[in-house]
């Protein structure tokens, strides 16, 4: 949709809103399985849960936002947000790894 300048509308419909949302959750949602088998086998769910339900927020934010072009950038910064909250304790275990082989 276009107003009669040829500009695009800000409350057109996004035809690809869903790529950000999926891209971050192939790569986030298996890391957030694995931190939850984790977590959840060592009984720590009350001091670490919010490792988990921080991301699932804000993958949950990016999927269901409405599809218009005008919510495009909040949607690509929760589903990056929410990707990057899922991979810091992989990420910090990775550099603790490192520091201590070396």
């Amino acid at each position: 949709m276009t107003n009669p300048t040829g500009a695009t509308l800000l409350h057109a419909p996004h035809t690809t809103w869903w790529r950000a949302p999926i891209i971050a959750s192939l790569l986030g949602l298996p890391l957030l399985w694995l931190e939850y088998g984790l977590i959840r086998s060592h009984g720590a769910m009350d001091q670490f849960g919010g490792w988990i339900y921080t991301p699932l927020a804000l993958f949950t934010v990016a999927w269901a936002l409405p599809h218009r072009r005008s919510l495009r950038t909040p949607r690509v910064v929760a589903a990056w947000a929410a990707l990057a909250v899922a991979m810091f304790p992989v990420a910090f275990l990775l550099v603790a790894a490192v520091m201590l082989a070396a």
